[in-house]
């Protein structure tokens, strides 16, 4: 038997089938870093209009997790496809590197009692170290960056930026100094910023109490009574007994009704609406003896159940009857409502009681409780108020109670003397921040649109932001404050400059070493130099101002003030957008962002959140080390971000065999393209064969899709359309027709050329298609194309090289879907027979194809080339009347199809079974056509 082998063109290519991406993907990483990609990127950008998306700061604190990892993969999708879609994008990667958490780490390493310019240096030391190690696992996820001079929140000019921010806010009018309840960890030593704050269950006392009444004779009147004939008392109800020490009023609501019962030996004032619950708790009868709306007991005293002293009523709208007595005993040091309420009633801040230090431990001085911690205190208080006989019920229960997020531990609000941003304050000029910031979020597009209904509920409720902290590491507030009045200096904007050079030379110990005399001379004596330091969501809300302006400003927009686009999880809708939208406004007037997108969380495959003791937590570095960093941007492009974000072995698995088909099917392609040089070879589209040119013309289609989803950031949208691409469009119909074509026909025949013109184009457009999310394979797909072409992919826009069908052209897209589905039904009965071993090889069918008059017409426009777009030795098209009763139905209306095993000779070259096999008597084992393709002018294609 003759090999003919050597008479085919044969598919080859060095592109491996293998990906062995752990492998491969860190030479990728030393070529881009060899050819300087970043800084190539940015001189091709030189002129483009620009597109900035602004880093928010990950924390400089441990190794990243798979939400991280998520996160830069998604913003260096986005920056790679703005960079393909003609934008010059850069993209500079932050770190948050002040707080709690890392002077937290230092301490524990190190102990507490440091001195605090070595607590300082210890912070910035280990800041650095993990900043490196996160940097290192960013850059092998294959994020595009300028990682030789990424930001630092600790960079002295980012530092010196920040109290500069800081002055521009003060200028202005926003901020002030206030007594107000802030959350409060003993733990840290300092208050949390509301994102700081989460909610664990807790277990409380309960408590009722009884408050005696001192105005006896205004109470009878309040509820029409000439006299009251027995003792009364107003009942209290709550879970944090450690408050009552620091009682000074109890509150009702105006419009609530309120009942006197006599429970026997005295009355009790309780809102009418839970007198039967009371009292059952109480395990007390009674029967109510009169009643009043609250307003009516507006400044009536009770007696302190054992100080002597006594809380007067207020009125306040927020107490609620869904529990409890309907009166809110009030501690204004130890909560909002109670501040606020006391304060619009007159208490000055000298008048507010605060037993509670910062470390939770009651003043020495306090009767009964002095000295212990309040937690603790919290049984010696009950047992004092069984004692004075004012306790009515004491129970347990568990809650939702807010805890520090980094500790765990149970917060207090707790009234100090903090610095804060006004958020109602009427500045110098212009609207309240609350109202700019409101005005920012409608200008804003949200991407999920959820999010702007819940950034804007969060503005409209939240209460001023308390921006002083009492810590070593973090970003001094640089005020001086007068010892007689306390009020701030007179020049204090400019002597915040003047610390901003300072700082910006030396770092922030240069305001901790700093003599006041060195700036205020012999003013100094009259002058405290405060230590708080600012809160560290001020140093990240304040990136556009010190990072965007300042560090790197050459990010700065050439359209105003504003990156394009911030994104995070969606918890920085009460973080980083929302300390950003704070500043961004007081500063600028407006958001420092366009486009806010928001992604979810991560879970397993069953929803549940990641848990090391769960076991169900997945680690970024395994997957890389296992499957590819590939794999894991494959994954995160493939989900919808917008809510929970599942991720599971099975997952990632299931990505890897996605990536294994758009692998195969452009190695295939690639294989195909051996022996082609586009600027010899490439056919001119007018000239290709009709399939070629509808192939190109689905490309081009396609990717007007893409380009679409990528410009709205439906990354789930580019891999589906691209998965099914390579799936149906190529491999389950184009591909597997021109498999004959390209191998038989002649290696420099128009035939060939043709089809060698359309997968060029299609792989040129392909490989940037995936590029921003294949990162590291479309760069090994670019080395291995035929032509001249420059180092990277990502030097490039998206392919311009596609032509669609022209108007009128007779084999149109919708003649080429009808061709489609009769070539699926085909093959359907195709794999029937098949199964039954009735045939092998669908080269080993004859097909008929009974159709009605209209797809008949349109099938017999290939001819004899029907064949080789059914894969079948034979086709004949005939009118659906002619189909005998055993013709097959189909889906496709109006098409029948009768098949059969062919009775001819298998071609040992082509392998179709035709009638002429043999029929020269040099080539016994050939078919006529793959005669005419070794020895002849070649088979002429026309059309597939």
């Amino acid at each position: 038997m003759t090999d003919y082998k050597a008479t085919l063109n044969l598919p080859e290519t060095a592109f491996p089938m293998k990906a062995g991406l752990p492998q491969r993907e860190p030479e990728t990483l030393q070529r881009w870093d060899s050819i300087g990609l970043y800084q190539k990127l940015r001189q091709i950008g030189e002129g483009r209009p620009k597109f900035v998306l602004h880093d928010g700061p990950p924390y400089a604190n441990g190794s990243i997790h798979i939400g991280h990892a998520v996160n830069k993969i998604l913003k260096d999708i986005i920056v790679r496809s703005k960079t393909l879609a003609g934008f010059d994008a850069p993209y500079v990667p932050g770190w948050d590197c002040h707080g709690l958490p890392i002077e937290h780490k230092v301490e524990t390493t190190h102990g507490k009692n440091l001195p605090a310019d070595k607590t300082r240096e210890l912070c910035r030391a280990y800041a650095a170290e993990q900043i490196e190690g996160q940097k290192a696992d960013f850059i092998r996820l294959g994020v595009l960056g300028e990682w030789d001079n990424p930001y630092k929140t600790m960079a002295f000019a980012n530092e010196a930026g920040e109290i500069r921010a800081l002055a521009e806010m003060v200028k202005q009018g926003f901020v002030f100094k206030g007594l107000k309840p802030v959350n409060w960890c003993f733990d840290c030593g300092s208050a949390l910023a509301e994102a700081e704050v989460e909610y664990q269950d807790k277990k409380s006392d309960a408590i009722d109490v009884a408050f005696l009444v001192e105005d006896a004779d205004k109470l009878a009147a309040a509820f029409g009574l000439s006299s009251l004939a027995k003792p009364a008392a107003i009942v209290i109800w709550t879970t944090t007994p450690w408050t009552i020490p620091a009682n000074q009023a109890l509150n009702v609501h105006p419009e609530f009704t309120y009942a006197l019962v006599d429970t026997g030996s005295r009355l009790l004032l309780l809102a009418e609406e839970l007198v039967e619950s009371c009292l059952a708790r109480f395990g007390l009868e009674g029967q109510v003896v009169a009643t009043a709306k609250g307003e009516a007991l507006e400044h009536i005293r009770f007696r302190h159940p054992f100080y002597e002293r006594l809380s007067p009523v207020y009125l306040a709208e927020y107490v609620e009857l869904g529990a409890g007595t309907g009166v809110v005993h009030s501690a204004p040091a130890y909560g909002e409502d109670d501040f606020r309420s006391c304060k619009h009633y007159g208490m000055s801040n000298d008048d507010i009681l605060s037993p509670v230090q910062s470390n939770g431990v009651y003043v020495q001085d306090l009767p009964f409780f002095g000295g212990q911690f309040i937690w603790k205190a919290n049984p010696a208080i009950v047992a004092k108020l069984e004692e004075v006989g004012a306790l009515l019920k004491h129970e347990s229960i568990n809650h939702s109670y807010m805890h520090c997020w980094r500790h765990k531990t149970p917060l207090i609000y707790r009234a100090t003397a903090q610095w804060f941003v006004g958020m109602d304050k009427q500045p110098n000029e212009g609207a309240t921040l609350r109202e700019r910031a409101l005005a920012g979020i409608q200008q804003t597009e949200f991407i999920p649109a959820w999010g702007q209904a819940r950034l804007h509920n969060m503005i409209a409720g939240r209460p001023d932001w308390c921006i002083s902290r009492q810590r070593n590491w973090g970003v001094p507030i640089p005020f001086f404050l007068h010892k007689a009045t306390g009020e701030l200096h007179p020049r204090t904007v400019e002597l915040m400059e003047e610390v901003a050079k300072r700082v910006e030379q030396e770092g922030i110990e240069a305001w901790f070493r700093l003599d006041a005399a060195e700036l205020l001379g012999d003013e100094a004596s009259q002058y405290d130099k405060i230590s708080d330091t600012l809160d560290v969501w001020f140093d990240s809300g304040t990136t556009h101002w010190h990072v965007l302006r300042g560090s790197h400003a050459e990010l700065a927009h050439t359209s105003g003030p504003a990156a394009d686009l911030y994104l995070e999880g969606s918890d920085q809708h009460r973080g980083w957008f929302h300390s950003s939208l704070l500043t961004g406004c007081a500063i600028d007037g407006h958001a420092p962002y366009r486009q806010l997108l928001t992604h979810g969380f991560t879970v397993d495959e069953s929803g549940r959140k990641m848990s090391k003791s769960l076991g169900n937590t997945v680690v970024p570095q395994t997957v890389i080390d296992t499957l590819g960093a590939d794999i894991l941007r494959l994954w995160v492009a493939s989900t919808d971000y917008s809510g929970e974000i599942a991720v599971s072995q099975q997952i990632l698995q299931r990505s890897a065999d996605a990536y294994r088909r758009i692998r195969n099917t452009t190695r295939f392609m690639l294989s195909n393209l051996t022996g082609f040089d586009p600027a010899q070879h490439l056919v001119p589209v007018e000239d290709m064969l009709a399939l070629d040119r509808w192939a190109v013309d689905r490309t081009l289609q396609l990717q007007r899709e893409l380009e679409e989803a990528y410009g709205e950031y439906r990354f789930w949208n580019v891999y589906s359309r691209v998965h099914n691409f390579c799936v149906q469009e190529l491999g389950g119909f184009y591909l597997d027709i021109i498999k004959d074509r390209q191998y038989t026909t002649q290696a420099d025949s128009l035939a060939r050329r043709s089809c060698q013109s359309a997968l060029f184009h299609i792989v040129e457009a392909l490989v940037r298609w995936v590029a921003p999310i294949l990162a590291f394979t479309a760069e090994e797909i670019w080395q291995f194309m035929p032509g001249e072409r420059d180092e990277s992919v990502m030097l490039n826009t998206w392919y311009q090289g596609l032509s669609e069908l022209p108007e009128g052209f007779e084999m149109s897209n919708a003649f080429w879907e009808d061709v489609v589905a009769v070539k699926a039904s085909v093959n359907k009965e195709l794999e029937n027979l098949r199964t039954a071993k009735a045939i092998g090889g669908s080269l080993q069918a004859e097909v008929t194809v009974f159709a009605e008059e209209s797809l008949a017409a349109k099938l017999a426009k290939l001819g004899n080339e029907l064949r080789f777009v059914l894969i079948t030795s034979t086709a004949d098209v005939q009118p659906l009347t002619a189909a005998p009763a055993d013709a097959v139905e189909t889906e496709v209306p109006g098409l029948k199809l009768k098949i059969f095993k062919s009775v001819h000779a298998k071609c040992g070259r082509c392998w179709h079974h035709r009638a002429d096999v043999g029929v020269n008597a040099a080539h016994p084992e050939l078919c006529g056509r793959c005669v005419e393709n070794i020895e002849g002018a070649g088979e002429v294609r026309h059309y597939a």
